[in-house]
């Protein structure tokens, strides 16, 4: 299974951006996929999941802001991303899950995840 993300770029505050996480191999519809970001000299922090049957979840960050959707005709994960700020800066990582099913809790666990992708940089300038 491979996990391709792309999408990423340098746009100014307050504009929108879509990431793309396209997947090969495997069973795409059955995955539960989510979307985590790491920033310079941080962590790797949640950003978004939605599990195989399209229930979605939103760190406190970004909800309201971003919208993850899936689309199993074209084995693809978005990650809508509106009103964008600065510190959204990171690179932005998407994650498969060959369970499918995610929980409040395991959707932010880096380790629920089986298959990663390579990672697009999201720049916000102020």
């Amino acid at each position: 299974v491979q996990l391709q993300a792309y999408g990423g770029g340098l746009v100014q505050a307050g504009s929108s951006l879509k990431l793309y996480c396209a997947v090969s191999g495997g069973t795409f519809s059955s995955y539960a996929m989510g979307w985590f970001r790491q920033a310079l000299g941080k962590e790797r922090e949640f950003v978004s999941g939605i599990s195989w049957n399209s229930i979605t979840y939103y760190s406190d960050s970004v909800k309201g802001r971003f919208t993850i959707s899936r689309d199993n005709a074209k084995n693809t994960v978005y990650l809508q991303m509106n009103r964008l700020k600065p510190e959204d800066t990171a690179v932005y990582y998407c994650g498969a899950d060959r369970y499918g099913i995610l929980t409040e809790v395991s959707v932010a666990r880096p380790d629920e995840y089986d298959y990663w992708g390579q990672g697009t940089l999201v720049t916000v300038s102020s």
